[in-house]
């Protein structure tokens, strides 16, 4: 199983802060560092503000050497479809290729009105999703020297360059993720690289898998995407100090631990991503809530993943 530090910057957080918890993640030996890509902070004051997504990543991407980098994920609804595959190929350049790119539709309303965004309703969002994914793709893989057309509803580009390419050939790994039940897995079997089931029950895992599954074999798709999910992160080495950190993010162990978190002591962690890894996932998101806890990070690459070794 694959260990990732997946960060939610909106709810409080200097760029400072982030490249610390990455350089740590780095230096402990994980496999990416993630964070979410939201305007609004959810159930705190959020202060100092929110940082944007690919601005943190293009700076990460030279504060950095080794680690992934990417978003879980980018809200089609924040920007046009050329420019962000601008930027993402960009940044991939700059981090020497380990850039990964999720997109997803768009869900909190709150942080649209907040910067005046627009909200579409649902199934135009998807619809917008739906083209946005065929419209980077496309731009990345049109070959050097040609040009990209795209009429949708939605967009349009003429005569594009369909440039910059990024490092990674054919392309930056695409992550498609959610719990929808019919055009979410539609959409991964198509697009992406990896899908990812976000903070689920276990139990509600392996049906999403299946679920890409089938849509793969629908469209005649012989391997389907790589399977991920994503999962609050409070491990302590006692009881004690677990529970010390869920109250440190307003949280409690045992809801943590009913909802699908990564919750206890290092071995109650090991015993629950195992149930990940049987439910088909190979790499696992661990939401970080409390930056400022870089042990927390520590302890988990020290005492929990060790354990994880086939």
């Amino acid at each position: 199983m694959r260990l990732v530090i997946f960060t939610e910057p909106q709810q409080g957080a200097t760029h400072a802060d982030l490249v610390k918890v990455a350089q740590t993640a780095e230096a402990s030996g994980f496999d990416g560092f993630f964070r979410s890509d939201h305007y609004v902070a959810m159930g705190v004051p959020g202060e100092p503000g929110p940082t944007d997504a690919w601005v943190t990543l293009g700076a990460l991407a030279v504060q950095t050497s080794r680690i992934r980098l990417g978003t879980l994920v980018t809200s089609a609804t924040f920007r046009l479809p050329g420019p962000l595959a601008i930027a993402v190929a960009q940044v991939d350049e700059m981090s020497g290729g380990r850039v990964e790119f999720g997109l997803g539709g768009g869900w909190f309303e709150r942080e649209h009105t907040a910067y005046g965004i627009p909200f579409p309703t649902l199934g135009e969002r998807f619809d917008r999703l739906e083209e946005q994914l065929e419209i980077v793709t496309g731009l990345w893989a049109t070959p050097a020297g040609r040009s990209f057309d795209f009429h949708g509803k939605h967009y349009q580009l003429i005569d594009s360059p369909a440039l910059p390419k990024p490092v990674q050939s054919p392309r930056p790994p695409v992550i498609v993720g959610g719990h929808g039940k019919k055009r979410t897995p539609a959409l991964a079997a198509r697009f992406a690289d990896e899908f990812n089931v976000p903070f689920s029950k276990i139990e509600d895992v392996a049906p999403a898998f299946e679920r890409v599954r089938r849509a793969s074999a629908e469209i005649g798709r012989d391997t389907p995407p790589a399977f991920s999910a994503a999962a609050v992160l409070c491990v302590g080495r006692d009881d004690a100090e677990a529970r010390r950190r869920a109250a440190a993010i307003g949280r409690d162990v045992d809801e943590i631990r009913t909802n699908g978190g990564v919750v206890g002591t290092p071995g109650e962690a090991v015993e629950t991503i195992k149930r990940y890894a049987e439910a088909g996932a190979t790499r696992l998101f661990l939401q970080v809530l409390d930056l400022s806890d870089l042990d927390h990070v520590e302890l988990v690459a020290s005492a929990v993943a060790p354990q994880l070794v086939a």
